[in-house]
């Protein structure tokens, strides 16, 4: 048992920093006060005058409510439900009532999956038509 020394104790840690590493609170202020003028966060730019000029008011388009109308009635043509439609284009039932009640953002993937399942055209100049059918390409 001469082999094990149980008196050395093996204590594993880093080191403290060195005399170079270490500064003194005073350069540490002093470093804050020089960097304390560059904080670029809060500074007006030419452009923030500019911006505060615009009066132009920035909003998204929506579903016009004719749309919306045309939606519901061939909705109802064909005896689906908000939920029935939305599971056949693979939305949310909310997407088809915002869709109907002209909330909606207009979404071409959305409108089209739409049109497709009712037969009618729901973009362009003649909305509400029946939706041709178009032959397919092989």
């Amino acid at each position: 048992m001469a082999e094990s020394d149980w008196d050395t104790v093996t204590v594993l840690r880093k080191k403290g920093p060195t005399a170079a590493q270490a500064k003194s609170k005073q350069a540490i202020t002093g470093a804050q006060r020089r960097s304390a003028g560059q904080n670029k966060q809060h500074l007006v730019s030419k452009n923030t005058a500019k911006l505060d000029r615009e009066t132009e008011e920035l909003h998204h388009d929506r579903i016009p409510l004719e749309v919306g109308k045309v939606i519901q009635k061939g909705r109802q043509d064909k005896g689906l439900t908000q939920k029935d439609l939305a599971t056949k284009v693979n939305e949310k039932p909310q997407v088809i009532a915002d869709y109907e009640c002209g909330k909606a953002i207009p979404n071409n993937q959305i409108m089209g999956k739409i049109e497709r399942v009712l037969g009618l055209k729901l973009r362009g100049k003649d909305i509400g038509e029946p939706l041709e059918a178009k032959p397919k390409k092989k």
